[in-house]
């Protein structure tokens, strides 16, 4: 168990770095609590890897991924024009906060739900599991996918905390279609190079971006309008409001 526990550690914490999962970390935490990821990916990676565990331990290294595919980038791309679109929250921060930390974790756990559906550290797990000990390469998966996901949230969250809100939030969505068109070009065309597939995902969010940009202010998103200058002026009253002349007495003169 324990050499299942190391080998499945080390095999997925080296195919997570760099992979999808990781920018899916790192985009997360410019927006959220760093604890209020990890927790997520956590709870995610275990439901995850311990369903592929199963798969290779029962069903050997069968599974079919080319529909589950599909449907992850069309989850994908919606989570990007969810977050493009924005949330309307309170203005208090204790309250804003309260009210975001169970929506986010709902979040980051469905989309790392989605996303290890068919990926190769999900076939990697399966891969391991037929041939070693289930329990030990489902604890030594997940330890190792966390960590290396782990590595991304702190470069995130350092980072959430010098670069403006509106950058944040148009880079998160701009991340989450890149996934999701990734996804979806390469479970429709699978013969692709990947090269080719980053290529077609990148191009079309820039034509994406470039209609948004072109569409009157009222039409585009909140995130990508200008906001116009706001001019203070001081309000003049006039004295008779300041000092209202009482009224007459209605007593008329007598001759």
């Amino acid at each position: 168990m324990f050499a299942a526990l190391l080998l499945s550690f080390a095999v997925i914490f080296v195919a997570e770095l760099g992979d999808k999962s990781q920018l899916m970390a790192m985009t997360f935490a410019l927006r959220h609590r760093w604890w209020v990821v990890l927790a997520g990916i956590t709870v995610a990676t275990t439901a995850i890897h311990l369903i592929s565990v199963a798969v290779g331990h029962y069903l050997g290294a069968a599974l079919p991924t080319h529909l589950l595919g599909i449907l992850a980038g069309a989850a994908f791309v919606l989570f990007g024009l969810w977050t493009l679109r924005g949330d309307r929250l309170s203005d208090d921060e204790a309250t804003r906060a309260q009210r975001s930390t169970a929506p986010a974790f709902f979040a980051v756990t469905s989309a790392f739900l989605l996303a290890e559906l068919g990926d190769k550290t999900m076939l990697a797990t399966v891969t391991l599991a037929a041939d070693n000990d289930w329990v030990g390469v489902w604890i030594g998966s997940t330890l190792g996918m966390v960590a290396a996901d782990a590595l991304a949230i702190l470069v995130g969250a350092i980072a959430g905390k010098h670069l403006p809100a509106r950058l944040i939030q148009i880079v998160a969505a701009a991340s989450f279609l890149v996934f999701g068109i990734y996804m979806l070009v390469e479970g429709t065309v699978p013969g692709l190079p990947v090269v080719v597939i980053v290529a077609i995902a990148v191009g079309v969010v820039l034509l994406l971006g470039a209609a948004l940009r072109a569409m009157p202010q009222r039409l585009r998103p909140a995130v990508m309008r200008t906001k116009p200058a706001v001019r203070r002026t001081e309000p003049t009253r006039a004295a008779s409001d300041e000092n209202p002349e009482p009224a007459r007495s209605g007593a008329s003169r007598r001759k």
